[in-house]
């Protein structure tokens, strides 16, 4: 068994892997609630895997309603390293077609109201978030999707709004002259909160639809979301088959690992004892 262990973020269908063996389903709790649903493991080739359905088992939650600070908290207390995002997104380029894959590296943040931090409480810090996913497992994404002769694109913008209506065709053109290329809803907090937790994070994108900036085609229905999305989980699956017998034994040359080692600014024995135990799977490593 290789020491790294892969988690997988998106929708319920995607631990459906060719090869994935030893499947077990656990209950997590965790001190922000449940997460979003039971973790699902496995190994392929030797590597562990864990999936986590982001909306939950029959999709019940909202982008807004998700437990992000459950969700990665309950992946790290399970022996996470890594941990690959899969979402939908609508593109705000033409040349990001619906079916097509992308590979996001960067990200503008307009949520609101959603818990993104770890710290609080009596701990206090503040992580570099400059490059908001790791470049070694997006590299690895890129490059499983590329050896499949998939159609990708790399260094992408992503815009991540509260949802969970649709943008307006405003919002859309203000995205885009934002510097945006794609336009999403669950990539926030999830990277800040994998940050904070020392995670590999790495962001696969499927591109269902092109948003509403484009007037003279029909705006954007679930229904046209839901189609496209569809057929990209295959694509999906294969890449991720793909990452985890890269990454499975891949040694960490970034610095994801060591995010907190100057980032915390409470002196630990201001910490309460009690605080520490709690957040030990988070900050045990400093702390």
């Amino acid at each position: 068994m290789s020491e790294n262990i892969i988690a997988v973020i998106g929708g319920s269908g995607l631990y459906e892997l060719p090869g994935l063996q030893d499947v077990t389903t656990t209950d997590v709790d965790t001190p922000f609630g449940k997460p979003s649903g039971p973790v699902v493991s496995g190994t392929l080739q030797g590597t562990r895997m864990l999936f986590l359905a982001r909306h939950g088992q029959g999709h019940a939650l909202m982008p807004g309603e998700v437990n992000f600070r459950a969700n990665v908290f309950a992946l790290k207390q399970l022996g996470a390293t890594h941990l690959i995002s899969v979402s939908a997104v609508g593109s705000l380029r033409e040349e990001f077609v619906p079916g097509e894959l992308v590979v996001v590296r960067q990200y503008i943040d307009r949520t609101r109201g959603r818990r993104s931090t770890f710290f609080g409480g009596g701990i206090v810090g503040h992580v570099m978030f400059a490059e908001p996913v790791c470049p070694e497992l997006s590299s690895m994404l890129l490059q499983g999707a590329v050896a499949n002769d998939f159609r990708v694109h790399d260094n992408a913008v992503m815009s991540v709004m509260e949802g969970p209506a649709f943008s307006t065709r405003a919002e859309s053109h203000l995205h885009r002259q934002m510097g945006a290329d794609l336009i999403g809803m669950t990539a926030m907090p999830e990277a800040k909160l994998a940050r904070e937790a020392e995670l590999c994070y790495a962001n696969l994108a499927l591109v269902t639809d092109y948003d509403a900036w484009r007037e003279e085609a029909e705006a954007v229905s679930f229904r046209v979301v839901l189609d496209t999305m569809r057929s990209n989980v295959e694509k999906a699956r294969t890449v991720l088959a793909q990452v985890a017998r890269s990454a499975g034994s891949h040694e960490r040359t970034c610095t994801c690992g060591t995010t907190l080692d100057a980032a915390i600014v409470t002196q630990r024995s201001d910490i309460p004892a009690a605080l520490l135990q709690q957040m030990k799977p988070i900050f045990g490593r400093v702390l």
